[in-house]
Parts: structure tokens; C-alpha cells; sequence
């Protein structure tokens, strides 16, 4: 059994473990709780922007070719934009995310080559992936538009010069605090929403294809916004349910940790005990001896 005092050693420092977590966790909880109002406030907004754009997208052209980035064609191409986050300690996040970019790359349709926004996912490309078309750090957590801006115009670029046939997006879908789900989701070619819940005599001025050309842009944009958003979101929530797990099962180890010491320092002054009274009982004898 280790002794009296390396059970101390190990108690102070679970203790000295258990406050760093506890002050992650408050610090995760604090940035938690601006992304998810972020991310909450902005949802709206981009799920009717992607029913609204879908509808136009969706009109007769009227005898003109679709807009470029609604054109389908031959997949030999396929670019993953891969959002992670730039550290660990957040419990499964990282790993979920990872092994559905992996389930997605090997079923593509075409060899895939990926475009990471975040330390961690690009970290793990270099070793064990497909190739990486170019990396971006993780966007900070005070996000505006022009933070993500170059990751939608390489995406855009890269489809209209033929580089890439289809570029996707994977990212964590926030659901709640203890529930983020890993997607990915098709960025290009745009696809049309026939269904959307719009009037059916919705006017377009001056027409569909004027709309769409300023307008789809913008959409993918705004997508790759959104994905930001839910990545921040799952990444501060998640971490802070890892954070306060590590401090609850600190707490517990300490618990143990303190039985196992009492045990052993009964067992010490048991010992002394006895060896006092031993020691007495010696004396005792010696002295009648004599």
C-alpha cells in the first residue's frame, strides 16, 4: 500500500486538477452560452434564406442555362470543408466529427480532397487523410462575416473553375447542450428547394436569374456561416460537460483518495501502538530480569 504521505501528495494534486477543470468549465459555460444565443438568433434567418433561394433556384429558366453554382455535372471532384476545433478536452466531439468526415470520404462518389477550418482536423488530415486543398484557422468566437468570407470564395472559385464537382460542409449540428450531432452537408452544387412552403405567384423583380446572381453567393456564405456558428456552439457546449464530468470525477477520486489515506494512517498509528507497547512489554521484562 503507498504510504502516508504519497496518498497526501496524490490528494493535493487531484484537488489542484479538480480547480483547473472547475474553472474551465466556468469559462466554457460563460462562451457556451453567447455561441448558442449566436447560433439560435442566426437559424432562422438562414433556414429562410436557404427555403426562399431554394424556390428561385428552383423557377423555369426560361430557356437560359442554370446559374453556374446550381449546375449539376460528372463528379470526378469532391471538396470537404472540415470545421474542428483548434484544442481538445471536449469529450467525444473531436473524434465523432472526424470519423463521419471519414465515413463521408470513403463513400464519396470521386476522390476527395479536403479544405480544414480548425487546428485539430488538419492536424489529423496531415497524418491520416485525404489530401488537404488548403487549411484555415478556426474562425474566433466573435464571428462576423468577413471572418469566413475567404473559406466560401475559395469553395465558390474552386467549383466554378472545374477544380472540384461538389463541395460539402462537415461540421456539429448544435441540438442542445449535452447533444451534438456530427453532418455534412452539400454546399455546391446548390440545390433546389421545388417544395418550399412559398406562395405559388411569389413575384421575382427583375427576374429569377438577376436574383440568383447576386443572391447565391451571399447563400453559401451565409451556409458556411451558420455551420460556424453550430461548430462554435457544440465545441464551448461540449467542452463543458467534459470539463464538469473531470471535476465530478475528481471530487470522487479525492473522496478515495481520503478513505484510502485514513486507512492507512489507522494502520500507521496501529502500528506505533504496537510497537510502543511492545517496546514497553521488553522493558517490562528486562526490569524483572534484573
Amino acid at each position: 500500500m503507498s504510504t502516508v504521505r504519497e496518498i497526501r501528495r496524490r490528494i493535493k494534486s487531484v484537488k489542484n486538477i479538480g480547480q483547473v477543470t472547475r474553472a474551465m468549465e466556468a469559462v466554457s459555460a460563460s462562451k457556451m452560452r453567447r455561441a448558442q444565443e449566436r447560433t439560435l438568433a442566426s437559424r432562422p434567418f438562414a433556414e429562410k434564406a436557404r427555403e426562399v433561394l431554394g424556390y428561385i433556384a428552383a423557377q423555369p429558366a426560361g430557356g437560359e442555362l442554370p446559374h453556374p453554382l446550381l449546375r449539376p455535372r460528372p463528379v470526378h471532384q469532391v471538396a470537404l470543408i472540415l470545421l474542428t476545433p483548434d484544442r481538445g478536452l471536449a469529450g467525444p466531439l473531436i473524434s465523432n466529427i472526424l470519423r463521419t468526415a471519414f465515413r463521408f470520404i470513403d463513400n464519396a462518389p470521386a476522390p476527395v480532397q479536403v479544405i480544414t477550418v480548425g487546428r485539430k482536423g488538419r492536424d489529423f488530415m496531415w497524418r491520416h487523410g485525404p489530401p488537404i486543398y488548403a487549411e484555415f484557422p478556426r474562425p474566433p468566437d466573435a464571428l462576423r462575416v468577413t471572418d469566413i468570407s475567404p473559406i466560401a470564395r475559395l469553395a465558390i472559385d474552386a467549383f466554378l473553375d472545374g477544380t472540384f464537382d461538389q463541395v460539402f460542409i462537415c461540421y456539429t449540428d448544435f441540438i442542445n447542450t449535452m447533444t451534438q450531432r456530427p453532418v455534412v452537408r452539400q454546399l455546391l452544387p446548390i440545390q433546389p428547394e421545388p417544395d418550399a412552403h412559398l406562395p405559388a405567384d411569389y413575384l421575382i423583380e427583375p427576374s429569377p436569374a438577376a436574383v440568383l446572381n447576386q443572391l447565391l453567393p451571399s447563400m453559401v456564405e451565409l451556409q458556411v456561416y451558420q455551420a460556424v456558428l453550430e461548430a462554435h456552439a457544440s465545441e464551448h457546449s461540449a467542452r463543458m460537460v467534459a470539463m464538469r464530468n473531470a471535476t465530478e470525477n475528481a471530487e470522487q477520486l479525492v473522496e478515495d483518495l481520503t478513505l484510502t489515506y485514513n486507512k492507512a494512517r489507522q494502520e500507521a498509528i496501529t502500528k506505533e501502538i504496537l510497537d510502543i507497547a511492545g517496546g514497553v512489554e521488553a522493558l517490562r521484562q528486562a526490569t524483572e530480569r534484573g
